[in-house]
Order: C-alpha cells, then sequence, then structure tokens
C-alpha cells in the first residue's frame, strides 16, 4: 500500500485526529493530533492492511517556534512503510511514549528526551542516555548555550577548520 493511501485510511478512521496529510515531500507524511499518537500507532499495527510490525526510526526536530516528534513505521509482512508526525510546543514538549506499542521506542525516546527535552507520559525510565544527568539544558535545542566548563573541564576546544597556528604560514 502506498503511503498516501494509509494516510487516508487512518483520516478515514481518525477523522480530525489527522491534521494534515503532506504529499508534497520527498517522503510523505501525515501530522497527528499528540492526544492520538498511541491509538493511531496501534491501528498501524494492528490493522491488517498496514500491520507495521516496526517502529524502525523515531526522532525529534527542532523548528525554533515548536519541537517535532517523528515516527517511521515498516511492515515486513507487506513491505510497506509510513511517517507520522506530532507537533509539540516548545515551552512543555510532551507526548505519550509508544514504548508498550513497540519496545524499539524505549531507547529512542530517551534520546528525544535527553537531546531535545521531549517528556514521553508513561515511559519507563524516562532519564538521560547520552549526556550526564546533570547536564544544563538540551544540545540540539536551537536555543541552547553550551556551557564553557563542566565540573571544572573547559568545553572549549579548537576548531580543526580554523588553524590559529601562525609558524604554518
Amino acid at each position: 500500500m502506498e503511503p498516501l493511501a494509509i494516510y487516508q485510511r487512518l483520516k478515514e478512521r481518525f477523522g480530525d485526529r489527522v491534521l494534515e496529510i503532506s504529499d508534497s515531500k520527498l517522503d510523505p507524511f501525515c501530522v497527528v493530533d499528540p492526544a492520538a499518537i498511541v491509538e493511531v500507532a496501534t491501528a498501524l499495527r494492528d490493522d491488517p492492511e498496514t500491520a507495521m510490525d516496526c517502529l524502525s526510526n523515531q526522532s525529534g526536530v527542532d523548528y525554533k517556534d515548536r519541537i517535532e516528534v517523528v515516527y517511521h513505521f515498516f511492515s515486513y509482512r507487506l513491505r510497506h512503510g509510513a511517517v507520522l508526525k506530532v507537533k509539540l510546543p516548545r515551552d512543555n514538549p510532551s507526548v505519550h511514549t509508544l514504548e508498550h506499542v513497540w519496545k524499539s521506542a524505549n531507547w529512542m525516546e530517551r534520546e528525544i528526551f535527553d537531546l531535545l527535552g521531549v517528556t514521553f507520559e508513561g515511559h519507563s525510565d524516562l532519564r538521560r542516555i547520552l549526556m550526564p544527568e546533570d547536564w544544563p539544558g538540551y544540545p540540539l535545542r536551537k536555543d541552547f548555550v553550551e556551557p564553557l566548563e563542566y565540573h571544572g573541564i573547559s568545553t572549549v576546544r579548537e576548531s580543526p577548520i580554523i588553524r590559529l597556528d601562525t609558524r604554518k604560514k
């Protein structure tokens, strides 16, 4: 099944909770109401016509005015995929976890939490996975300002592109 047919199927079933269907991109996608993501994702998994048995990727994107969480699903049996997105406010980005639908969501959601500050409600172990537990802020946010030091260790490093060595002219 083509992605647009999958999105139309979702629109027929979930109505207003499917906020947007985009076919103008290289990879079409569907924007879903954040409150409905678990229900929509479960339907993609359980519907025999879509049979999405794999959450292959989950990522977060900062667009300055909002945070988006992007979900890539795939059906191994039917050999098709779909991309869903949810748009979240920057000030308190929060959405329900998909960990209970696909176990693969666990670490991907932890990474998104760690680097963008998205809270996944109901997650079994939502804590930092890449940065230290006491790291200030979320490094992939556009408004992130890196501290000059962390526990007395400088975070400033020489640019590998710009040579400041005057002896090698």
